[in-house]
């Protein structure tokens, strides 16, 4: 049998993050051959993720890629046991590495799909080993949600204090600060829609017949009325529709306008919460 030694044991520990006895157990397995103490390690961790596949994942965080200088951006959903891991370094990469690959990539129909291909941030390694070699590390089971691409110019705002949600919006023109300050929006004042042409056109219909009924019920004259819910139905649409609320960072513009004023237009936007 081959002699472990220490310094081997360390170098496998090193490169794999794992226990040194969990190292030392693979070395003198594979008679001190790391490579293969590295294949013996990922197939144990796989035989504990199997039993723990059906944990819950109610914690996580969202990968994204996006740019001004970037053809298409990405978001991807990445979820895990408990709170602590969200902010743990290689948890973060693996969510930015599957939302670049998503995007930069041939594109995925589903998570297993997109696991199958290269790691950005990994030379020779699959998403999926990567994923798995973070599980050996940490032993949390990780679960991609959530996938979308937005083709063209991105910005994006990824909120992990509280309430975590993740935001990305398609834009043309303007500047990476500006597409995430909209994306901050999105991310605080929950628009439904982008325009107001995007609403039920049902729903707006029934505001308006209450908003009608509630003037003619304060006595107001039916010359008026209609010009009294059009006033209101400002309102309601400043709720609901992102170009029409009020900026959060200049509330005597909406963001349509305040966009505009800027160079930008915005196209497009996804807002998640996690695990909705």
């Amino acid at each position: 049998m081959a002699e472990i030694t220490a310094a081997a044991v360390m170098a496998l520990r090193k490169k794999t993050g794992l226990p040194m006895m969990d190292c030392k157990s693979a070395l003198a397995e594979a008679g001190g051959d790391e490579d293969k103490a590295v294949e013996l390690l990922r197939k144990r961790g796989a035989q504990v993720l199997a039993k723990r596949s059906d944990r819950e994942t109610s914690f996580g965080r969202f990968g994204l890629y996006c740019g001004s200088d970037k053809p298409k951006g990405a978001m991807v959903e990445l979820m895990c046991e408990s709170a602590p891991v969200t902010s743990n370094e290689e948890f973060v990469q693996l969510a930015n590495d599957l939302a670049e690959q998503l995007a930069t990539g041939p594109g995925a129909a589903t998570a297993e799909e997109l696991l199958d291909q290269q790691s950005p941030s990994k030379d020779g390694m699959t998403l999926r080993q990567q994923k798995d070699d973070l599980f050996n590390r940490i032993r949390e089971v990780f679960n991609v949600g959530r996938m979308v691409i937005i083709e063209g110019t991105t910005g994006g705002y990824s909120h992990n204090s509280g309430t975590v949600s993740g935001v990305i919006v398609g834009v043309e023109g303007g500047s990476d600060e500006l597409a995430r300050d909209v994306s901050m929006h999105v991310a605080a004042m929950r628009p439904a829609v982008l325009n107001v042409s995007d609403l039920p056109a049902d729903e707006v219909a029934k505001e308006r017949e209450i908003l009608k009924a509630a003037a003619l019920e304060e006595g107001k004259p039916e010359n008026i009325v209609e010009k009294m819910v059009d006033g209101r139905m400002r309102n309601y649409y400043a709720e609901r529709v992102l170009l029409e609320q009020p900026f959060v960072k200049d509330d005597k513009n909406s963001v349509g306008k305040f966009a505009e004023s800027n160079g930008m237009k915005v196209t497009q936007f996804v807002h998640w919460e996690l695990g909705e």
